[in-house]
């Protein structure tokens, strides 16, 4: 298996169908599997999901009531390592339900991760150049503690995901797992590396009362991830938080167009 494509959702089945339908075009000729972990969808996403012969769905519910209790929320950590630990690919690539592959992406990724490993380089994680669609027009890819790479969407080598122990599921509740787990690359040797001919269109308003829950926590994340990485790859004195690098030319391919069947807010 080439590549495993984990998705993480939770009631946003018409983005969710729009992010599938990417990915199916981009890997028609690439041998993968697609798998989806969702958070117990009640908007018809689990339904839809099933009736997918190509899809692996994981259902973990991670909302509502049990018995009149509060079902305990996993982390986003706990979250995606259902996926991770279930893929079968040399390659996963992590992408969220409110994105669109622009085509080349995965396959502009697995070729440049194969020639860096034929080339001797340690790669651990390849970053996809992505944007909020339609707010902004430039393509970015971000630099966290250390002016480390991260990967917000694009692909991990399998091995070195499962050489690291994965994601942390204890440490954060949802944000800023995604540099931690590439700053455990970096810690090992494994370096992440900017995809230069893989873009990924995000569209920022999907589901905005799911946001805002997930937004709560983000303060007390940030606080815990400095913590953590402190003495290692961060230096209060120095700030060095990270930044963005932006590229103000995108691939041109109008994919971004397919958010319009939506509309151009979504609650």
């Amino acid at each position: 298996m080439k590549v495993s494509i984990v998705i993480g959702s939770y009631d946003r089945k018409r983005f969710l169908k729009l992010a599938i339908e990417s990915v199916r075009e981009e890997c028609r000729n690439i041998e993968h599997e697609i798998i989806v972990v969702d958070g117990g969808s009640t908007d018809g996403s689990l339904k839809w999901l099933c009736a997918q012969k190509d899809i692996i769905t994981i259902l973990q519910h991670n909302r509502g009531e049990r018995q009149g209790r509060p079902v305990r929320r996993r982390s986003w950590g706990y979250f995606m390592n259902l996926g991770f630990k279930c893929a079968q690919g040399k390659y996963i690539c992590m992408l969220s339900d409110d994105c669109l592959v622009v085509p080349g992406a995965i396959r502009n990724g697995i070729e440049l991760f194969e020639r860096s490993l034929a080339e001797g380089r340690k790669v651990g994680a390849v970053a996809f150049y992505w944007r909020d669609w339609p707010e902004q027009r430039n393509y970015r890819v971000g630099r966290t503690l250390g002016y480390k790479l991260f990967l917000n969407h694009g692909l991990f080598l399998n091995e070195a995901v499962r050489a690291v122990g994965y994601c942390d599921e204890e440490t954060l509740s949802f944000y800023h797992a995604d540099g931690d787990l590439s700053l455990k690359l970096w810690r090992v040797g494994r370096e992440v590396i900017a995809g230069e001919d893989s873009y990924v269109e995000h569209y920022s308003h999907a589901n905005m009362r799911v946001r805002a829950s997930n937004l709560a926590s983000q303060n007390e994340d940030w606080e815990r991830y400095l913590r953590k990485w402190t003495g290692i790859f961060y230096d209060p004195a120095k700030r060095d938080i990270g930044d963005w690098i932006e590229k103000e030319t995108g691939p041109g391919s109008g994919i971004e167009k397919r958010f319009g069947r939506i509309g151009s807010w979504w609650w």
